[in-house]
């Protein structure tokens, strides 16, 4: 009888507390990392995978996605945890609310959720976790049975939402939302989610630091007033046009706002998603100094640092917040490069081409807000990473070792060690490709990063042991993914 149930060898493997990559086999039994050492004898595992010198990144744990926000939940975890399998993506933490978009439905998350779960239930290819957003009085005073009962351990708040829709101007909150009549979801609303976020951390003190709340940090007033000041005047036109109706001090306004309410609540664990701007970047480490005792973590997205508004893809590029000028971009390489930011997402969301354009397909405004890049996250990472200087090791980190952490998936996920799930995505680091939407596993047919050079080129992914993509092709077996109820 075999030792082992897998080797991975001739593989160079990212390590914990390595930049570069190590040369050790990998060895694995029931779904977990066992071996971690040069050597491994062939003949004791039932299966043997020769990575032709490959790198092997711990799988990617991708905090940041939203299934189900165009199309049927069934769908999307199926059709977009493939492209999560395609980019390296073993696990995907993805964000869901009640209101339109999603389920379209309001009430109570005990409700809600299990229905979220049921809809999703055998339907991935990688492991997924969710992230809920107490839109309520209601939501608020169930998050403490979140935590406990469902392993939900990760909010988030969408400030822009206080007189803004998804997509730009909202008259209506209250049918969007599909909130209670006579509540709104503005700051004290934020204050009181943060309140009961604290109180289940202080009720569930084993837990209290991997239950955090997220923020997207964008002020509706500066953007509503932006808006009508860039379609008045008519000069800019296409992405440019929308980096200028939420302009970047829009973003560094509402992440001071979130760091002071997070100081009155005495609510630690802060997580500024997806900045996008040098300004709001700046914003979130004043803060962080003004408020030392705040733990606060920094997010960008793989979108944020491939693309600028200028040289992506056409229309299709429209995300929140947006894409930004090229010195903006740069700036979030410096703050990466400077150990500023905490971890990178894709922030998939897919939108088909049906539903992103409006009438007018060049009219930004019309369109829909939001787009895929899971398949391109890892690849896009050591691509252009490496050729600034960002060594391996800190890519693993950005891509799967801090979110699994502060997301409570450290005990299972998030980086090639003895004990944790056997997640792995192998690299080939000289391998020249070019993006091109119809090659991608999702459902989306555009992508504003179509026609980008990359250099380096994921071609397997093992999720707990099992090859769910080889040599670049996507498993058609049926879906091995689970539910992950935090912590880990």
């Amino acid at each position: 009888m075999s030792d082992l149930d897998l080797i991975i060898t001739n593989v160079s493997v990212v390590l914990d507390g390595h930049d570069e990559p190590q040369p050790v086999d990998i060895g694995i039994k029931d779904g977990r990392f066992v071996a971690l050492e040069p050597g491994l004898d062939p003949a004791s595992a039932a299966e043997v995978v020769d990575a032709g010198g490959k790198v092997a990144f711990p799988g990617v744990v991708d905090g940041h996605q939203h299934w189900g926000i165009y199309n049927p939940l069934p769908e999307d975890a199926a059709s977009e945890s493939r492209a999560c399998a395609q980019g390296g993506v073993t696990t995907a933490l993805t964000y869901m609310r009640t209101g339109q978009y999603y389920l379209n439905k309001g009430g109570p998350y005990a409700d809600f959720f299990p229905e979220v779960l049921e809809l999703t239930e055998g339907r991935a290819l990688v492991d997924y976790a969710f992230h809920l957003a107490p839109m309520s009085k209601q939501h608020i005073a169930e998050i403490p049975s979140l935590v406990t009962e469902h392993g939900v351990t990760s909010f988030k708040v969408f400030m822009f939402y206080g007189s803004h829709g998804l997509h730009g101007r909202s008259a209506d909150q209250s049918s969007f939302l599909m909130t209670p009549e006579g509540e709104r979801y503005d700051y004290a609303h934020f204050e009181f989610v943060m309140r009961g976020i604290q109180r289940a951390r202080e009720e569930n003190p084993e837990l209290a630091d991997r239950i955090s709340l997220s923020l997207h940090c964008e002020t509706a007033e500066i953007m509503a007033a932006y808006t009508k000041m860039v379609e008045e005047d008519g000069t800019l036109t296409g992405l440019p046009a929308y980096s200028a109706s939420r302009p970047p001090h829009s973003e560094g306004l509402a992440v001071t706002i979130a760091s002071y309410l997070a100081h009155e609540t005495q609510l630690p664990t802060i997580n500024l998603l997806h900045l996008t701007s040098r300004k709001a970047v700046e914003a979130a480490l004043t803060m962080a100094a003004a408020f030392p005792h705040i733990d606060f973590r920094r997010e960008v997205t793989v979108g944020h640092l491939l693309a600028d508004c200028d040289t992506a893809h056409g229309v299709g590029g429209k995300v929140n917040p947006p894409l930004r000028p090229r010195e903006d971009v740069e700036a979030l390489w410096s703050f990466v490069l400077d150990g500023k930011i905490d971890w990178v997402v894709s922030d998939h969301a897919c939108c088909k081409d049906e539903m992103k354009f409006g009438e007018d397909r060049e009219d930004v405004f019309l369109a829909k807000s939001g787009f895929g890049g899971a398949e391109y996250l890892l690849a896009g990472m050591v691509s252009e990473g490496s050729r600034r200087g960002l060594s391996f090791g800190r890519i693993a980190a950005l891509t799967a070792t801090n979110p699994a952490a502060r997301y409570g998936l450290g005990g299972s996920k998030g980086a090639i060690r003895v004990g944790l799930d056997a997640d792995v995505a192998l690299v080939d680091v000289d391998h020249a490709w070019t993006v091109r939407a119809e090659e991608s596993e999702s459902t989306q047919e555009y992508t504003p990063f179509e026609g980008a050079k990359l250099t380096a080129k994921v071609t397997d992914t093992f999720l707990r042991g099992l090859r769910i993509m080889a040599d670049g092709v996507v498993s058609t077996g049926a879906p091995t993914g689970r539910y992950l109820p935090r912590p880990q």
